[in-house]
């Protein structure tokens, strides 16, 4: 049976991220969104508090052991702060955690001592979004054929983090229609990064349209090895951490409307004393916590090896995109027409929220 209670470690690495978070992504947010752009020494400060490291084993670099639950823990309280910021201190797992989940024994020791060893934040990246409004992570209209000693891919991608300046990527292709990882670096022939993509919200990262021209990438670069690999636990992981991601988001709004309604006084009687935004109050809250314990036990499951892991995985997901939504917007509805100035983060952690049911494969734990 799991338990519900972190470990020490555990606390340890909660209560440095919610600093960070608090004092630093929190703080930079509105700026960053306003000018599209995040200060690099603010996501290398994240950097620094050593998640992923501490998420790769000595052998391969890091000083720690892969834990699902350990990152949705941190995955949470990094979007409690921003869900940019969040999204690209975590950007170069999306390249290192598939090669340690997935990856054959050579592509491990060539590939994660490069991320995890490196003291400054390189983004690294992953690329499985596809410009489908049928879009299925199990069904990829990008394809991989396989050509002599090469695979050949062919198709495009979206919503790529940080892909003009990656030095790598993981790119997800249907292979005789199975979904399959490839890693493709940085100027192979047939490799185009488009332009940067506008967005309803994460304005501050940089996320590209990527295409694959007949792109050729040589049979040890499928990850797994010649032999492939299994798509499923890549695919849980990143459904939990975008659930732990909009818990931490949700909580962000959460937060941030109850204590305006508790100061604010409308007609001499406090906002938070309304009967209406008290149930609205009471109904986030309880939303928030029970998507947390899906998303917990979620990671427990996968941690373990449990068969209903990816069902887990699924409805953590699921859950925390509608819940994410209805917070934030109930955050916006709180604060009157103050929730819809730009001063206010409300509108942001809207904006941020309605993308959560987006952004499969824009983080990993």
């Amino acid at each position: 049976m799991y338990s519900f209670e972190p470990n020490e470690e555990q606390k340890m690495l909660v209560e440095a991220i919610n600093r960070y978070a608090t004092s630093d992504l929190r703080a930079s947010a509105h700026d960053a969104d306003e000018d599209n752009n995040l200060p690099l020494k603010l996501i290398q400060k994240g950097w620094e508090l050593g998640y992923l490291q501490a998420s790769v084993p000595a052998e391969y670099g890091g000083f720690g052991e892969h834990s699902a639950v350990t990152g949705v823990l941190a995955a949470e309280e990094m979007a409690y702060g921003d869900l940019a910021g969040a999204l690209a201190v975590m950007t170069p797992g999306l390249f290192a955690l598939p090669v340690l989940l997935a990856g054959s024994e050579e592509q491990k020791q060539k590939y994660l001592p490069q991320v995890v060893e490196n003291p400054d934040w390189t983004p690294y990246t992953g690329a499985l979004l596809e410009p489908r409004f049928d879009f299925d992570p199990n069904d990829l209209a990008t394809t991989a054929v396989e050509d002599g000693d090469a695979y050949v891919i062919q198709g495009e991608k979206v919503y790529v983090p940080y892909a003009e300046s990656a030095p790598a990527f993981i790119v997800y292709a249907a292979l005789e229609g199975k979904t399959q990882g490839f890693i493709v670096e940085k100027g192979t022939s047939g490799l185009e990064v488009a332009e940067r993509q506008k967005l309803l919200g994460i304005n501050a990262l940089p996320v590209h349209r990527v295409c694959f021209n007949a792109v050729r990438v040589p049979r040890e670069n499928r990850l797994g090895g010649p032999q492939g690999h299994d798509f499923a636990p890549v695919l849980d992981s990143a459904r939990v951490a975008m659930a732990g991601l909009g818990v931490g988001l949700a909580r962000a709004a959460f937060e941030y409307s109850r204590d305006y309604a508790k100061e604010r006084e409308v007609f001499g009687v406090k906002v938070a004393q309304k009967q209406a935004i008290a149930f609205m109050l009471a109904e986030m809250a309880t939303e928030i916590e029970a998507i947390r314990l899906l998303a917990w036990e979620a990671a427990w499951m996968l941690d373990n090896g449990k068969e209903e892991a990816s069902t887990a995985a699924y409805l953590a997901f699921t859950g925390a995109a509608n819940m994410a939504m209805m917070v934030t917007d109930r955050a916006v509805q709180i604060l009157g027409g103050h929730g819809y100035i730009r001063e206010h983060p409300v509108e942001l952690w809207m904006r941020n929220g309605r993308g959560i049911a987006t952004f499969t494969g824009l983080a990993l734990i």
